[in-house]
Order: C-alpha cells, then sequence, then structure tokens
C-alpha cells in the first residue's frame, strides 16, 4: 500500500513527506493505522546527526498511537480494532530480561530493531524498490506501520488516541523513572531537574508514589508552574548555586531521590550532587550527547548516594502502559497540560522548530482529526 511519511533523508536536513510503499504485515506483525504522533526530542536527537546510533534515509517517529487493521500469521496478542500504543521498547514475555522485574530491556528484538530493521532482519517500507529502513521498530511520523505485536500495548477504546501517544515515550519515561525504577517511597523528598515532557513526567510519578515534597528544577518559568500543576511543592531556577539551595532545603542532607531529566551532563552532576548522603538515589532518564562523559566524584558514591539509568522509565510495555493510560482516564494524570501544539504531518519540522525554542512541551500530530 502507498502512505505518506516523513523521510529523514540525512543528517541536520529538514525531513521531507513523501510517499512509499508499505507491505504488509508478516508472521507476528500488525498494520496500524496512526490517529496521533507526539513529536519526542528523540526524533529531534536522531535528525540532528548527534545520535551516534543514527542512521538514514529512515523514518522518524516513535511517539504513536493508532488502530490495528491487519495482522500477519499468529498474532496472538492484538487483532483488527484494537486502540494500540506504539512501544520502541518491546515486551516479548519470555525471554530473560522480560521475565525478571529487574528489567523492561526485552531481548527479542533489540539487535535487528538496532540496525532499522524488523525481527526478520528486513523492513516493511521502501521507495522506488529500494528498502527505507525502520527507526527505533517504529516509524510514526507515517500515516500506517507494520510493526511486531510485542511492540504494541493494547489500551482503553475510550482513551483519546491524540493523549494516549504520550505514553509511548516521553511520559511513561517520566512516570516510570519514578514509578518503577526509582519506586519512590510515601514521605519522601524528591528533585527532578529539567520540567520537560519526561521531567514533568517525574514530576507527576513522584506525587502518584506519595511523596512529601518535590522539587523541580528549570531555568523557565512557564514550566515550573507547569511542573507545580503536576504536583511540584517547590521550584527554582536552575543554575550553578542550585545545589546548595537544596542542601539548604534538606537540611544539609540532600534529597532521597533525585531524577535528571534534560540530557545535560552538568546538570546530570547536580543530580548525583544533590541526592542524600546516606541512601540518596540519582536516576538518570535524559540522554547526553555523542562523547560526552559525566564525572561523579567518587566520595559521594563512598558515603552513600547510588545513581542508576532509567530506559522507559523502566516500563514493561505491553503490561504498564495500558496501566498508566487508566489512571490518566481516572483523572489522576493531567495529560491535556502537557499538549502544546497541534500539528499535520506537512507541519512536522515546525514541531522541530518549536521543540528547539522550547515553545510548549509537546507537539501532537494528528493524522485523523475524525478519531
Amino acid at each position: 500500500m502507498q502512505i505518506r511519511a516523513a523521510v529523514l533523508e540525512e543528517f541536520g536536513a529538514p525531513l521531507r513527506v513523501q510517499e512509499l510503499e508499505l507491505e504488509e504485515p508478516r508472521a507476528g506483525e500488525a498494520l496500524v493505522r496512526l490517529v496521533a504522533c507526539g513529536v519526542c526530542h528523540t526524533d529531534l536527537y536522531t535528525a540532528s546527526g548527534a545520535d551516534p546510533s543514527g542512521y538514514a534515509p529512515t523514518v522518524l517517529g516513535h511517539e504513536g498511537a493508532g488502530v490495528v487493521e491487519r495482522v500477519g500469521e499468529g498474532a496472538r496478542f492484538v487483532q483488527p480494532g484494537d486502540h494500540v500504543v506504539t512501544l520502541f521498547s518491546p515486551q516479548c514475555g519470555e525471554c530473560i530480561h522480560c521475565r525478571s522485574p529487574r528489567t523492561n530491556l526485552c531481548l527479542a528484538i533489540r539487535e535487528q530493531q538496532n540496525r532499522g530493521y524488523l525481527p526478520d532482519g528486513t523492513t516493511r517500507l521502501s521507495r522506488d524498490g529500494e528498502p527505507i529502513r525502520h527507526f527505533m521498530g517504529t516509524s510514526t511520523f507515517a500515516e500506517y506501520v507494520v510493526m511486531p505485536e510485542i511492540a504494541l500495548a493494547k489500551v482503553a477504546p475510550e482513551a483519546p488516541l491524540d493523549r494516549a501517544c504520550l505514553f509511548a515515550c516521553g511520559l511513561s519515561t517520566g512516570l516510570g523513572a519514578a514509578m518503577f525504577t526509582a519506586a519512590v517511597e510515601p514521605g519522601s523528598t524528591c528533585v527532578v531537574f529539567g520540567a520537560g515532557m519526561v521531567g514533568l513526567g517525574a514530576v507527576a510519578g513522584c506525587r502518584l508514589r506519595g511523596a512529601e515534597r518535590i522539587v523541580c528544577v528549570d531555568l523557565s518559568e512557564e514550566r515550573l508552574r507547569l511542573a507545580a500543576g503536576q504536583g511540584a511543592t517547590d521550584v527554582l531556577a536552575g543554575g550553578e548555586g542550585v545545589v546548595d539551595r537544596i542542601l539548604e532545603m534538606t537540611g544539609g542532607f540532600g534529597a532521597d531521590y533525585t531524577f535528571e531529566a534534560t540530557g545535560n551532563v552538568a546538570v546530570m552532576a547536580q543530580a548525583v550532587a544533590a541526592a542524600r548522603m546516606g541512601w540518596g538515589l540519582c536516576t538518570v532518564a535524559g540522554v547526553a550527547g555523542k562523547g560526552e562523559t559525566l564525572d561523579i566524584v567518587p566520595r559521594l558514591l563512598i558515603t552513600g548516594r547510588r545513581v542508576c539509568g532509567s530506559s522507559f522509565g523502566g516500563v514493561k510495555g505491553r503490561d504498564q502502559v495500558p496501566q498508566l493510560v487508566d489512571r490518566y482516564l481516572a483523572g489522576e494524570i493531567d495529560v491535556d497540560a502537557f499538549i502544546s501544539h497541534h500539528l499535520t504531518l506537512d507541519e512536522v519540522n515546525r514541531g522541530f522548530d518549536l521543540m528547539e525554542a522550547q515553545d510548549g512541551v509537546r507537539s501532537v500530530i494528528h493524522f485523523d482529526a475524525a478519531t
């Protein structure tokens, strides 16, 4: 079938919306009609050439939601008509990682996905007979996608798909960092560095876990106001003296939990330093640039601080994304506040421009306004 999609032809150049050929789903795969897709910083990161694992040409986009139209042979988990959220982090349920509660990093299709292919080592996208590689196993800057069914989370049909799509990456990453990776304890003090999509999700996650004090740090007053709306009890302007201010607020000890959601290695170092002596846990969710490293004073670790990373918030996608969407439907997570701009596929590059200007939190592309 012919579809329209936004193709990254070369790093640093605008995406080109054009017609591509999309094959039918093969065994264990599904054809999904996209309804909405968020424009995520990871898409911009790859398009800029900063991602060391990036490649072109490819169809970007990974924060999608839509409706299953057809399934391939042997599909067990989804069927036509299901409303789904796309998962760049799949869940086969059978590999050693999926069977362990300690990680969400499914091994089943990881090697092929990282190379831009579906599990059988081929693509479903092509142009004039030449294969076009998939991005993060998803490629949701397109009207339709073919994906492995283990990379689709079936969600409640009453969930608006232009809201549910945010759970495909940024929002779940932040929520999960607090709820699953760090497993914030009730009554604790938390500090979140960064009030973008991931950071705001972390603020909400800390609230849902029963944190007593939630401090959010950012350079933007507008974003700090959004953080207060998600449950932050205190807000601070970022900068060189912010760690000292956090120590003052916590009796000189630091926070029980800190979260880094900027991708800036200098801010990562601040998040480590702001963690409490004795048991403070710093969770790094931001993605740093190519070749960047994080310097940590060893004494901070010897005196009890711990540092961990969090990919997709530790969320096991097929099981836990539907649960998070249900909590949104129950009124526990304010998703509407995150959506700043509504775009068409032809406006995808404007979504990148808005992101670089820090204009709002999330732009959402709509493919079918009637759904």
